[in-house]
């Protein structure tokens, strides 16, 4: 069995990712693989939020034990068996930017597949420096704004 988690940053549309990952996989080492995937550096302090299902904030797991246990201690099921059904990882503690990485269902596990993996993806990373997320590329898909040609240029 793996879990498929949704990643998504709170008012923006844009940005999603689609994980599936291994119950046992410990906080840590998913931060890691996050920290991978997402271009994130490697020096930062980070910590992961357990949400339960009325966005309430129910446990924190840092680097270091906070009281609910430390990231490298605490499964993915651990945090489940808790009722917290979000995580929000929290890759910049000083601006309190976070990803929310919401449970969307159990999958069965496929041999010969390696987990934690990207299975869906949309939009670019976030700038883990920047003070919001910009993806110009996406928002203009998304637009009915058009460019006019230069022969569409009419002068008097």
């Amino acid at each position: 069995m793996v879990y498929r988690y949704k990643a998504s940053i709170a008012g923006n549309k844009i940005f999603m990712r689609e994980y599936e990952i291994r119950p046992e996989i410990t906080l840590h080492s998913l931060h890691i693989y996050l920290q991978n995937d997402l271009g994130f550096a490697p020096d930062q302090m980070v910590l992961f939020r357990g949400v339960d299902k009325n966005d309430k904030v129910k446990s924190e797991y840092g680097l270091f034990d906070l009281g609910d246990g430390p990231m490298d201690k605490v499964s993915l099921k651990a945090t489940l068996d808790r009722k917290e059904i979000r995580l929000q990882y929290v890759y910049d503690l000083f601006s309190d930017r976070f990803l929310t990485l919401e449970f969307v269902s159990e999958e069965e596990h496929l041999p010969r597949r390696s987990y934690p993996r990207l299975i869906a993806e949309r939009g670019k990373n976030p700038d883990q420096f920047s003070d919001n997320y910009d993806d110009f590329e996406q928002m203009m898909e998304f637009s009915d704004f058009e460019v006019p040609s230069p022969e569409d240029d009419i002068r008097d």
